[in-house]
């Protein structure tokens, strides 16, 4: 046989486009080995470990022109996770294989010099992509873990190309790739560490149950960072396909995955020095960034006026769409970014305007100028605009008996008003599209004089009004209302003026 065709898949972005692997061995031509199909340097280096890999596993290296074409040509193909489809690919092409033995398999796997095989970057977007079209992958022994957390995936590890070759000779077995034991685990911070903070609190039940964007403003102190990290331990767990989604996003940018956390939201807190690519994902080869890292879960931004404000004016298509797109001169990516933006910030440069004490002295004029860090479009953006005020010290006594409920009675009120939501118009509140808001958050005469007062006397604009029409929603859902009434409103827009 001098033709043969391997399956694998390549990365772009979180998806994972089909690569074909066709190799053609000429026996009468020159010695010589080539690549062709958009390599990059990564590709083209595999020729040698291939070569090496194939004779420490006491294989023949075919004599004659082998030509390796990585189709479609016009995808850019990088990594080494071609290199155990490729000398598979050289071994059938050889007759040192049944090509009969590929079908239904795709491979992944880069090769040592010894024959060994090595994890690769990416891998979970290919073995999801592999399983809806019911074929089997065969990954490096490293990436088995990560191959097991699609449950519908027959997916098998092996820890060298001769363990490969003798699997697909029926003359040995592979072990099946295994979710770890340990998944969701770990414990999210309990919303008993709050004192004093009341409103704070139910302003955290709403954002959890609807999904909404959250404004913290208040003093050094006040339990701003301490709230945001809490909201986590209220949204309920990530089901299969959202879970894989997030894990997808990890497995691409690099990152070791951390079993402990497969079912829970993900809770990202960037430092206020990060650029603009580490935020919304970037680079040569488009990487996800920390909106995308964040997707189905939490993007907490600390000290917000301290941001570039460049850096920050990204984040206000995601925040609309849910998706970003990197474009580079010869790359393009999508990623998606369904996250939950929760930012704080102090009223000032001191950070205790109209603090009882009176310790500030910042003048109108800094204040402004402080307080203009933030674009009016991205403020426009959040949901809910939160004053934390600093708690009494009787409050903050840690040995004082907690005030409020615990994180598992808040979340059950949560899980019963997304669920709600779901069957009603099958997805959270704060994704609503215009036309489905008109369906579901219908206003009696009286909500309407009130709904269009407000939007004179604060100059709100159409995407606020909306925005105040999706928390009324769930404010109506967390009081188990079926419509809208004028206390849900009253609420909304009471948090909405800044």
């Amino acid at each position: 046989m001098n033709l043969a065709v391997v399956q694998t898949r390549a990365a772009e972005g979180v998806d994972a486009p089909e690569v074909a692997v066709e190799v053609h061995l000429n026996s009468s031509g020159l010695a010589s080995f080539s690549i062709v199909g958009l390599p990059e340097a990564e590709v083209r280096e595999s020729r040698d470990r291939v070569r090496a890999a194939l004779a420490a596993s006491n294989f023949e290296f075919p004599f004659g022109r082998l030509t390796v074409n990585l189709a479609p040509a016009d995808l850019p193909k990088q990594g080494g996770r071609f290199d155990l489809a490729i000398a598979l690919g050289i071994l059938a092409a050889s007759s040192q294989l049944s090509g009969d033995a590929l079908e239904g398999w795709e491979f992944y796997g880069e090769l040592s010099l010894t024959g060994a095989l090595r994890g690769v970057r990416g891998l979970l977007p290919a073995v999801l992509q592999a399983s809806r079209i019911e074929r089997g992958v065969i990954v490096a022994a490293q990436n088995a873990d990560e191959a097991g957390l699609v449950s519908a995936a027959r997916a098998q590890s092996a820890r060298s190309l001769l363990e490969v070759v003798s699997f697909l000779k029926g003359e040995s077995q592979l072990p099946r790739c295994e979710a770890p034991e340990q998944l969701g685990l770990e414990t999210a911070a309990d919303l008993l560490d709050v004192r004093g903070q009341p409103q704070a609190r139910r302003v955290l039940e709403v954002c959890a149950a609807g999904g909404h964007h959250l404004l913290m403003v208040g003093p050094p102190g006040s339990g701003k960072t301490l709230l945001a990290s809490r909201l986590p331990g209220l949204l309920p767990q990530m089901n299969e396909d959202e879970a894989l989604e997030a894990a997808a996003v990890a497995s691409v940018a690099g990152y070791a995955f951390d079993p402990s956390r497969f079912n829970l939201r993900p809770f990202r807190a960037p430092h206020h020095t990060a650029s603009a690519v580490a935020l919304v994902g970037g680079g040569s080869q488009p990487r996800p960034g920390e909106i995308s890292l964040a997707h189905k879960g939490v993007l907490f931004l600390d000290e917000l006026t301290e941001w570039s404000r460049c850096t920050l004016e990204v984040l206000r298509e995601p925040l609309e769409s849910g998706r970003v797109s990197i474009c580079r001169a010869a790359r393009q990516a999508e990623f998606p970014a369904e996250f939950q933006l929760i930012a704080a910030m102090n009223p000032c440069p001191c950070g205790w305007l109209d603090d009882p004490s009176g310790r500030c002295h910042c003048g109108p004029d800094i204040v402004r100028r402080y307080q203009a860090r933030i674009s009016g479009p991205l403020l426009d953006r959040v949901d809910l605009h939160l004053r934390v005020p600093r708690p009494a010290v009787s409050a903050t006594d840690p040995s004082a008996p907690a005030d409020g409920e615990s994180s598992p009675v808040v979340a059950a009120r949560v899980a019963v008003a997304r669920l709600r939501q779901l069957e009603r118009q099958g997805c959270i509140n704060a994704r609503l599209s215009a036309k489905q808001l008109g369906a579901v958050a219908k206003l009696g005469t009286a909500e309407r004089v009130l709904i269009e007062r407000a939007i004179e006397k604060l100059a709100l604009s159409a995407r606020a009004h909306h925005r105040i029409l999706r928390v009324a929603r769930t404010l109506a859902d967390l009081s188990h209302s079926a419509r809208i009434n004028r206390e849900h409103l009253a609420e909304a827009i009471g948090y909405r003026a800044r």
